[in-house]
């Protein structure tokens, strides 16, 4: 089904394991600014689960050979969800592949119908993971838009690890909320329906979509989030088991600084949220 060039880092599967490069860290603290307000020795733990993913996943793209650059921001979208859960395997995915665009459900891009950013898991693509290269470099770009495609696949992944792609998983049951979740999720659809929210209103699709366009919300905006929806706060902070509030402090530019977007133009002219 698929005519896809095989890279990792320039290597093949069965070569020695791969050695950790000081251009790497550069660009994860340049990109990413989860990594980027770790301790050093978070750093050097965050880098050995770059280099543990890589070796037990695949990353693919066709026309255009992968870069290193390609399946560091692959890896830190895994990573960053699953932090504060030292042990995670994502036993559920083999391999993704990049695409120079947004696609269709046939995995063209350029069509009519060409809107979808990532995909995961289901059907055909049980094990694999597709996503847009564009739109998985935009959501590391811009860290202030509660957007990030590549986090949202993988907590579709993280979801999906109980069986069930249901916007519940296995170890949210771990936790007792004060307010039942799905009785949550229920109230913050009634509000999206009701105008009275800046939740992504993909977030209504289902339950599952809900999870991870929250989650999404949760790593790049938490101190909003955290004010604007304490309670959905406090429940993914139970469940990821992270105090992301280092990633706000980090990110924010000041009004006059150009926008983190790349427009060029001025943060508060841009993408600075009206609050």
């Amino acid at each position: 089904m698929f005519s896809w060039v095989k890279h990792l880092f320039g290597r093949d599967n069965d070569e020695a394991a791969l050695e950790w490069q000081p251009q790497w860290s550069a660009f994860l603290a340049a990109q990413v600014a989860f990594y980027r307000v770790l301790t050093a020795e978070d750093k050097r733990l965050f880098e050995q689960r770059v280099l543990l993913f890589l070796q037990t996943t695949r990353v693919e793209a066709a026309p255009a050979e992968v870069s290193d650059e390609d399946c560091l921001l692959v890896a830190a979208s895994a990573i960053i969800p699953v932090w504060g859960f030292p042990g995670w395997h994502y036993f559920n995915l083999r391999v993704v592949y990049l695409l120079p665009g947004a696609f269709n459900h046939r995995y063209e891009c350029g069509q009519s119908d060409s809107t979808i950013t990532g995909m995961v898991g289901t059907g055909d693509m049980v094990g694999r993971m597709a996503l847009s290269r564009p739109a998985l470099y935009q959501g590391f770009a811009n860290s202030r838009d509660r957007s990030n495609v590549g986090i949202h696949e993988f907590v579709h992944l993280i979801d999906m690890a109980d069986g069930e792609c249901d916007g519940y998983p296995e170890r949210m049951k771990e936790y007792a909320f004060s307010i039942p979740w799905f009785e949550l999720v229920a109230h913050k659809i009634h509000e999206i329906e009701g105008h009275d929210s800046n939740i992504d209103p993909y977030a209504m699709t289902n339950r599952s979509e809900f999870f991870a366009v929250t989650s999404e919300y949760f790593f790049e905006r938490p101190k909003m989030m955290q004010r604007k929806h304490p309670q959905l706060f406090a429940a993914l902070s139970a469940f990821y088991q992270q105090d992301v509030l280092a990633i706000e402090k980090d990110v924010q530019p000041r009004k006059d600084q150009p926008c983190p977007c790349g427009s060029e133009r001025r943060y508060r002219d841009c993408c600075m949220p009206v609050e």
